[in-house]
């Protein structure tokens, strides 16, 4: 069963010490490319403007992730003031990408309560497809209508992106540390060596909450407050094999979800952060204040 503890952050950074914060913020254009790290954004009832408004998908419609091709993460998305954005990779030159015109016409995808998709343009097309070696297209969502799925914690009218379950998801560094800790913990066991520390990027949060806060205490959240805004708990995040996956290479290893199996399993699953829902908008801001309702 899920295991919280009593060990506080084992993490040296001061800011592990002052109260409870927005330690960092992300977007993924891209469904299962990687994202950036913004310093502010947008909350709309979907989520962070600009985040997983876009997917790849075969020829069939099907949605390619990472889970089942790695190499998804050697591809980087940037997002533009317009909605579009800009893809790059180690090697290749970047590619810039406008929202295609609705009127181009849509295309069938296979992804749960979405239906169709407007596609990107031909070179988009050609440059995900070389990158990922498959013929793959680039697809955009309008306006989202996609129900967040009532056993996924949705209610009537609450929509969400090409996300996967619900518009934020939420972790904490605390948290994060802790794992560091079980996995350091493991390796010693095995009389390997001292691994480096996960960077937060393998778990895809939305939002990484600091500050003075005991690891997994996000599994008790109903309510929270970040600034101005207001998100309410969703459900706790199950956690695949896209989390053992390297940014920036597709290189696969055991960890996390070796450690976490020993240590955060429930329901022949691994669990680790939180997916929330809006509750209000507005801007979210690194450094806004969190403060648990």
């Amino acid at each position: 069963m899920l295991r919280s503890g009593v060990v506080t952050s084992s993490s040296t950074d001061p800011q592990d010490a002052a109260a409870p914060h927005v330690a960092s913020l992300a977007v993924h254009p891209v469904k299962s490319l990687r994202g950036v790290a913004v310093t502010s954004a947008e909350l709309r009832p979907e989520g962070l403007v600009g985040d997983r408004r876009w997917m790849v998908v075969d020829e069939s419609g099907a949605t390619l992730t990472a889970r089942r091709v790695p190499h998804m993460l050697t591809v980087r998305a940037t997002p533009t003031t317009d909605g579009g954005l800009v893809l790059s990779r180690a090697g290749a030159p970047s590619l810039a990408v406008r929202v295609p015109d609705p009127a181009r016409g849509a295309v069938g995808v296979t992804m749960t309560g979405v239906g169709t998709a407007v596609p990107g343009p031909a070179q988009a097309h050609a440059w995900l497809s070389e990158a990922l070696g498959r013929p793959v297209r680039l697809v955009h969502q309008g306006a989202p209508t996609r129900p967040v799925r009532p056993e996924d914690g949705g209610r009537a009218g609450e929509v969400v992106t090409f996300a996967d379950a619900a518009p934020l998801l939420v972790a904490t560094r605390a948290s994060l540390a802790r794992l560091d800790a079980w996995i350091a913990e493991g390796a010693a066991h095995r009389g390997e060596p001292a691994p480096s520390a996960l960077p937060m990027e393998r778990f895809r949060p939305n939002l990484v909450v600091g500050g003075d806060l005991e690891p997994f205490a996000e599994d008790g959240w109903s309510r929270l407050r970040v600034g101005g805004v207001e998100l309410r708990f969703a459900e706790h995040c199950d956690r695949c094999v896209l989390t053992t996956t390297e940014p920036g290479t597709g290189a696969r290893g055991p960890e996390p979800i070796r450690t976490l199996a020993v240590h955060r399993k429930r329901d022949g699953k691994t669990w680790f952060g939180v997916r929330m829902i809006p509750v209000t908008t507005g801007r979210l801001t690194v450094g806004d204040p969190v403060a648990v309702g």
